[in-house]
């Protein structure tokens, strides 16, 4: 329990679904929340997502692989009902354009910071969860204060993140999508594409909420059905 009923009848009602509320906070211009329906402001915005396998053992014996995107189409209902009961409006990263700035908005509500992967990474969750999507409340909202907490990359004298990707996708600057699926979909890629990124994997922080090996397969096919697709291959 926390001490705002509001995260713990959302954290109630996401339970089932493998989620929790990740943190919230009082927004201002520059965060770029969307209008509500009646054209008001957003005066809080709560972050909702999921974190190791809690998710994925309620997804998986539900899920429709005849879809194109079975997980979004099994998490939108899920969102949708938990919003209307609690009187939000809920927004997803994929909403758009515009899109919202889910990582951004992650980092104003909770103590995430940017690895050197890119992925947000959590002090106790390491690189192991998600923000699933957003919910915003015309009124204020009763909020855990924010932690405050350094990233642990900071104090990660090896970074064994940056060295262990066979196909060096892990730019200066950028990550080279086309590169990590090419290897993904060879036959050297047999690990990743069964067991997931070795540089997500290879990070310390976290370990206890490590994905489960057809977790991690199912994200991987994702991703490189997404590049793909993107680049018309």
């Amino acid at each position: 329990m926390t001490d705002s009923p509001v995260i713990d009848k959302l954290n109630e009602l996401l339970k089932d679904a493998g989620m929790f509320v990740r943190g919230g906070f009082q927004p201002g211009p520059a965060d770029g929340a969307p209008p509500l329906a009646d054209g008001s402001t957003a005066a809080t915005i709560i972050l909702i997502g999921n974190a190791g396998g809690d998710m994925w053992q309620a997804f998986e014996p539900q899920a429709d692989r005849t879809l194109r995107h079975p997980l979004d189409s099994w998490l939108r209902p899920e969102i949708d009902r938990v919003a209307a009961e609690i009187g939000a409006t809920p927004v997803f990263p994929n909403d758009g354009p515009p899109f919202v700035s889910m990582q951004d908005w992650a980092a104003r509500a909770e103590p995430v910071h940017r690895s050197p992967i890119g992925i947000m990474i959590h002090p106790e969750f390491g690189l192991w969860h998600v923000y699933r999507a957003a919910l915003l409340f015309g009124e204020a909202v009763d909020l855990v204060p924010r932690a405050n907490a350094p990233s642990p990359c900071n104090s990660c004298t090896n970074k064994p993140c940056l060295s262990v990707c066979p196909a060096d996708a892990f730019l200066p600057d950028r990550f080279d999508a086309q590169a990590c699926v090419s290897h993904v979909d060879s036959a050297a890629g047999t690990t990743c594409r069964e067991r997931g990124c070795l540089a997500r994997r290879a990070c310390p922080v976290g370990r206890e909420y490590l994905y489960g090996k057809d977790q991690q397969a199912f994200h991987t096919a994702a991703l490189v059905s997404a590049v793909k697709r993107g680049y018309g291959v």
